[in-house]
This record gives C-alpha cells, structure tokens and sequence, in this order.
C-alpha cells in the first residue's frame, strides 16, 4: 500500500479487493478520510484530471476504481485501452492514491468492501434515478459516508473524444462502424458464411501467369550513361492471374478446377504440379505459346521496375473448341456452383470466345462471376453474369466516359451487359458494392431508383504490394453469393481478402483461416489499428 506521501513505483498503487481492506483499516485507524471515485477512464482527459483533483481535496486518501474491460458496453471496440494500461495510467498521477479493477459492472462491491468516507460522482448524477446508481449511494450512506458531486464546471466526454479523433485519423471510421451493424455482417454470422465456402465446386477459366519478384541490391546510376542499375539477388516466382485464383479457392476449402491454356514446358508443369498438390483439377488446352510471365524488380519491398515478358496466347480454331469444351465439360459433369471468368488481355478469352462460352456457363452454374485486367480485356462481352469486379479505371476505360459519375457509369454497364451486380474497388477510396434493384413502376423515375450501392472503406491503410488484390477479391466475393450470402456480404469479405493480400509481399493465397482473422480485425478495430506488415513469402521456385 502506498499514498501520495510515501515512495515507491506507480504500480505499488494498484490494489487486490484484500489489499485494499487492510490499507483501509489502516487508514481508518490513522483517521485518515478516504474518498473513493468510480468510472471507465479509458482516456485520461482534462475532465477526469479535474474530477479527481476535486476528490482528493474532499479526503486524505484517493481510491480510484474502474471497471474492467470485460464489463464495458460502450460499443464496438471499447475499451479503447485495455485495464492494465488504464490502471497504470490512474496510478502514475501524483494525487492517486489507490487503484482497483473490478470485475463488476458498477462499483457496489468496491464501495460494500471500502465503505469510503466520501463517494464522488459527478454533477450530472445530482438528479440521475438510475437504479444502479442508487444501489451504490445507498451502500455507502449504509455506512456512513457521503455522496458528493462535483462541480462539472468543464465536462469531456471519451466516447466523443475518442469518436472525434478517429473522424480527425480516419474520417471512413464512421462509415465502417455503421456497415459493420448490419446483421448480416455480424462476426458470427460472417465466421458462418466462411465455414459454407467449404467444398464449393467452382471452375476458374483464365490465362496462367507467372509472376516474378526480383530482388535487388541496392540501385545504383550507370558510368556510360544516367540510367539505374540493378543487380538481381534473388528470383521469387508465383503462380498468377487464373492459378492465384484457383490457389485462393481451394486455401478457402472450396473445390476449383482451373481451364487455362499451358505449353509442354518444365515451367508449365512445375505449375501444374504445384497446383494439384494444392486440390486444384487443371484442366489445361495445350499450346505453343510460353506462360506469360511478369517481372517485378525490387530493392527492399518497394518496386522500381517491371517488364512483361508476354505473348499473347493464340489459339486456333480447334484449340477454341476445345477450351470452350473442356469449360462446359467441367461445369457439367456434376452441380457446379460457380465459375469465375478471368481476362487478362492476353488473347486467351477473346471476345468470340466470351460470346460462345458465356452462354453455355450460364446454364451450368449458380453463380458466374468476371474480371478483367488490362486495356485488351473485354469487360462489355462479360454479359449475364451474376457478378462483375473492375476497377474503377476498368470501368471507365471499357465505357470511354471519364465524366459521369460512378453510379452512373455502373448503371449503364449492368444495364448493357444484363448483369445483376457489381463490386467497383478505388483504390484506397476502398470500394462499393453495387445491386441492380427490380424496375420501378414509374418509367419516369431516374436510374438511382434503381441501383443500390454500398460503399466499403479500404481495410488496409498502407498496402505493401497490391499486386493479386483483386483476385483475393473476385474469389471471396463469389464464394460468399455462391454459399447464399448478399452483395453486401460478399463486398465486405471480398475486401477483407483483398486487405489481407495487400499486407503480403508477392502473390500468396489467402486461406478460410485467414478470412476470419480478419474479420475479426475488423470489428475489433478503433483508433488503434495494427498497419504492420505481414510478409508473406511462398515462391513456385527460387533461383539465384
């Protein structure tokens, strides 16, 4: 036991129930007046300064209860700080004497224990009827002791404080709490929907590419001329574009069978390899031309460089059969629910190809969901799908409008392409989720009557790499409507999975584990948000 006039560290202050009954005694023995202030002070303001200052000078002894983490129901997130920090916080100022956490969510069994002589709460107590409040006036007056009011001449609030610093640091806070109350966007309910992604049969159709990280040491400037020079150290190669998907699918516990066009090359058949190890069925179209491949030059985790090593994938007329085959083949064998369409722009899903393939799919699978990537993909001949994921740049660039405004712009495609739904991202504008609604009555009313959006803020502050986000996206977003979920709910996991791959250095698949986790992240998340890094480093083949 310490008080103001004896020495020692802060956390002496900090007392057991026992603890304090027995400094109690002690101090009633020395008739020393023991004043006693109860409360949640997860941030220390002015206020409270003022508060307890004016306690102390009604006694000799300063006991400041609070209330432990597992009993404040101040919303989402709160405390703020957990109750270890709050009572060293307490117990570091100078006019605190004692410091007690209590279990309880009032201060009754504190004050039964104490019996303090004085019982400060403050002024807007005066005419306060709450019951629970009653019950501790009662108990210490049982006693003996007084209760008195403060003067409440300043008065701070910390849930509006803690409120106006998040919209001061992150002004989409707001707007992330608000979505997170939906009901279906409950960690149980979201934990849920993660759980039924498990055995979904979904067929991926795409270009393969193999992305490649070069790491550097560090640049230097050319002698013969002023141009930078890097020297490789390492090679990290990963599977991309259509494989990164199916690897997400199946870390998710879902069933894919990735169509893609390889070559009869070790390249190719170490992917292949990796791929089914993995639980993907390739199902692959041989051809002539060499996987694509994507070079990234790093030094550190900031990249300087990229070459695409890249020709298109040309297909005859046979091998076109084939793919849009070996497609509807694998959709038809057994229930299929989903299939995911990815354009690269590389020439393996030529707008011929989309038309002829598009609507077989449709009539095999509940749920068909594309991408593009790149000015040569066609996102206009992705018609009738149930969901589409560009860029907001993707968009723009398909309708040649970089006037109009987004929903706008979604309107008219989803109008154009017949399609139910779309996940817009914007970079870290973060992304909105947008649902066609039925046609209104009235013919007259405009088209905002008849797209619903929901805007999703970005989940991951600093990304390291954005390289594969949107196909974590694509994978967990139609994973969700293919498991009964809403656009909603799939815009929020797709962000999260997008969050978490943005976190991770090079293409690295994004498992059900993962989801939840971050899930989790996100409605645990106030002011005090975690933005490091995770590295994340899973190499097809690593060469010096």
């Amino acid at each position: 036991m310490t008080d103001a006039n004896s020495a020692g560290p802060s956390s002496a202050k900090i007392m057991t129930l026992d603890g304090l009954r027995a400094a109690r005694s002690r101090a009633r023995a020395e008739g020393r007046r023991v004043v006693q202030c109860h409360g949640c002070f997860d941030i220390v303001h002015p206020g409270h300064i003022r508060h307890l200052r004016f306690a102390k000078a009604q006694g000799d002894v300063l006991l400041v209860s609070l209330t432990g983490d597992g009993q404040i129901t101040k919303g989402d997130g709160r405390p703020l700080i957990p109750q270890e920090l709050r009572a060293d916080n307490l117990a570091a100022l100078d006019f605190v004497d004692w410091v007690h956490v209590t279990d309880e969510p009032t201060a009754l069994g504190v004050l039964r224990a104490v019996t303090p002589d004085v019982y400060i709460k403050g002024r807007e107590y005066e005419s306060n009827h709450d019951p629970r409040f009653i019950a501790e006036r009662d108990a210490v007056e049982a006693a003996g002791g007084r209760v008195v009011f403060s003067s409440g001449d300043v008065v701070f609030s910390s849930s509006a404080l803690i409120e106006a610093i998040e919209r001061s640091v992150d002004p989409t806070h707001g707007r992330l709490r608000t979505l997170l109350d939906d009901p279906e966007l409950t960690p149980g309910r979201l934990s849920d929907q993660i759980g039924s992604f498990r055995g979904k049969r979904v067929i991926v159709i795409g270009e393969a590419i193999v992305d490649t990280y070069v790491f550097c040491d560090r640049p230097d400037v050319a002698g013969e001329s002023p141009v930078l020079t890097l020297r490789p150290l390492e090679h990290r190669r990963y599977e991309g574009g259509a494989a990164i998907a199916a690897r997400h699918l199946a870390a998710m516990g879902a069933a894919p069978i990735l169509v893609t066009a390889m070559p009869n090359d070790a390249t190719a058949d170490a992917m292949r390899r990796k791929l089914v190890a993995e639980g993907v069925d390739v199902r692959a179209v041989r051809t002539q031309t060499a996987l694509p491949e994507k070079q990234r030059y790093l030094v550190g985790s900031q990249k300087v460089a990229k070459i695409d090593l890249v020709d298109n994938v040309v297909l005859d007329a046979g091998a076109q059969d084939e793919l849009i085959e070996t497609a509807v083949g694998a959709a038809g064998e057994i229930h299929t629910d989903a299939a995911i369409v990815l354009d690269f722009g590389i020439g393996l899903l030529t707008p011929a190809v989309l038309r002829r393939l598009v609507p077989r799919l449709r009539d095999r699978v509940a749920i068909l969901a594309g991408d593009v990537s790149g000015r040569r993909s066609s996102l206009a001949s992705m018609r009738g799908f149930d969901l589409i994921c560009p860029t907001e740049g993707e968009l723009r660039d398909a309708s040649r409008n970089h006037q109009d405004g987004l929903g706008a712009l979604v309107w008219e495609l989803l109008e154009e392409t017949k399609t139910a739904s779309a996940i817009v991202t914007m970079g870290a504008e973060g992304l909105v989720g947008f649902t066609r609604l039925p046609e209104p009555a009235d013919p007259d009313e405009r088209w905002t009557t008849r797209l619903r959006g929901e805007h999703v803020p970005a989940l991951g502050a600093h990304p390291v790499d954005v390289l594969g986000c949107g196909d974590a996206l694509i994978t967990a977003a139609t994973l969700t409507l293919a498991s009964g979920g809403s656009v909603l709910a799939a815009s929020l996991l797709g962000a999260c999975a997008a969050s978490i791959e943005g976190r991770r250095l090079g293409n690295v698949p994004i498992s059900a584990t993962d989801l939840r986790r971050e899930v989790g992240r996100v409605h645990g998340a106030t002011l005090a948000y975690d933005a490091s890094a995770e590295i994340g480093a899973e190499p097809m083949r690593t060469a010096s």
